[in-house]
């Protein structure tokens, strides 16, 4: 019985041993690769898909990064890395044309904080990088955080509540279950849309901090509480997406 007890345990240790030398390896391989991001917004689906410590090509602190104009250093660091991830609209892809050296190491990627795009393509870049597992911890986070101030907003009345939205803030205003009734921008926002603002018992106007447009709408609905809502973090850190969307909700709620 204790031979038998003795051998469990051994296989036990061994089982044990290979699964960290399994993980050690793993860990070893990520540290060699350089990961780029085009801005901080790509670089931020880049963390929930497991990966730590992503540079990024346009500032942080840009108002509007995608209009960031690119440099030959950068290129040279795009060149040198082993993987750089995009999404497409942003300005310097028109210079990148042609100057990549290996178009394999490009990973373009869809943009925009619902939990279905977040979701799907940080899993797409986690099956790229091997980094399945850290990836499904770090999006039930990312998950939960618009979860829960869903039933927050569902308990305090506010289910449906009726929003003129920023085009580009529209997927997490839906996935909170707020009632997107008309968006507005890119561009200035028209006569029409002003009239329609004037008409409607709005409760919440959500505008976008790369580019705010809608001042005038709030001026003819002073009813409706106007914030503003940002897609690209601040920084580049552990759980930047996840604290975007969560400045993003307290807003809400202020």
């Amino acid at each position: 019985m204790k031979k038998t007890g003795t051998l469990f345990m051994m296989v036990l240790l061994f089982l044990a041993a290979g699964c960290s030398k399994k993980t050690d390896s793993k860990t070893s391989q990520l540290k060699d690769k350089q990961f780029v991001a085009s801005t901080s917004w790509t670089a931020g689906f880049m963390d929930i898909a497991g990966i730590d410590g992503t540079e990024i090509i346009a500032p942080a602190n840009l108002r509007h990064p995608p209009e960031y104009e690119i440099t030959v250093s950068d290129i040279q660091r795009i060149n040198e890395s082993s993987y750089f991830v995009y999404a497409g609209f942003e300005r310097m892809m028109k210079t990148l044309a042609g100057a990549v050296t290996d178009e394999s190491k490009m990973i373009k990627i869809k943009c925009d904080n619902s939990i279905e795009t977040v979701s799907s393509e940080s899993r797409r870049l986690a099956e790229i990088f091997g980094t399945q597992d850290e990836c499904e911890k770090r999006l039930k986070e990312y998950c939960y955080v618009i979860e829960e101030a869903k039933k927050k907003l569902e308990k305090e009345g506010l289910k449906n509540a009726k929003v003129f939205c920023n085009k580009n803030q529209i997927y997490l205003a839906k996935d909170l279950g707020l009632e997107v009734i008309q968006t507005f921008g890119p561009g200035e926002v028209t006569s029409d849309q002003i009239a329609f603002a004037k008409l409607q018992n709005f409760v919440f106007i959500i505008d976008n901090i790369h580019n705010p447009v809608g001042t005038p709408l709030s001026e003819v609905a002073p009813e409706a509480k106007y914030i503003v809502w940002r897609n690209f973090p601040e920084t580049v850190e552990r759980g930047s997406l996840k604290k975007v969307i969560s400045n993003n909700i307290n807003l809400l709620f202020k």
